[in-house]
């Protein structure tokens, strides 16, 4: 019952967090929709399963599988995610990296900076996610020009806080078509 009641406890906190940051950033219907899916039985329940606590339930049932059906069941549905966007190229013979639409990215940092204020309590500061995103990514699997923008932000971030990144992202960034 813990285990429910503490997965519960992260993912709608999460969400709250990103809807929170996706509202200063001026993309607020992405921030009323992101991670929904969280809630389905296809991710719910293995995240009650795997619950850690301090990292995602993934990594539990990774652990168990060597893969995790309800990080595939999430990424496919879930525009944020930079795994969403790939495609088979004709062209190249194999999968490669589609550059994400500018409202995914921005909703891609949110997600990111608030999933490190969750996991990392009172240890987050704001260079918490591009230390994160500079161990952890596969931006070798992410659109070049998709990682660029998303490093630049969380560089932002990291020098010049939250209040100066949200309001770049929402009086300069959101106002252009393309990046």
């Amino acid at each position: 019952m813990n285990r429910f009641f503490g997965h519960l406890h992260t993912i709608t906190r999460h969400r709250h967090l990103v809807m929170r940051h996706c509202f200063r950033c001026g993309i607020p219907w992405r921030g009323l929709m992101h991670d929904l899916s969280k809630y389905s039985p296809a991710e719910f329940i293995p995240g009650v399963k795997y619950f850690l606590g301090n990292k995602s339930p993934t990594i539990g049932e990774r652990m168990a599988y060597g893969y995790s059906k309800a990080w595939m069941h999430h990424k496919g549905r879930n525009r944020h995610h930079f795994e969403y966007w790939t495609d088979f190229s004709l062209e190249e013979r194999r999968y490669i990296p589609i550059k994400m639409p500018l409202v995914y990215v921005i909703e891609m940092f949110c997600d990111r900076v608030a999933a490190c204020k969750v996991y990392e309590k009172e240890n987050y500061t704001d260079s918490s996610a591009l230390e994160y995103y500079s161990l952890r990514t596969g931006e070798e699997k992410m659109h070049p020009e998709t990682s660029r923008l998303l490093g630049m932000l969380l560089s932002m971030l990291a020098e010049k806080g939250e209040k100066e990144t949200f309001k770049y992202i929402r009086k300069t960034l959101r106002k252009q078509k393309d990046y």
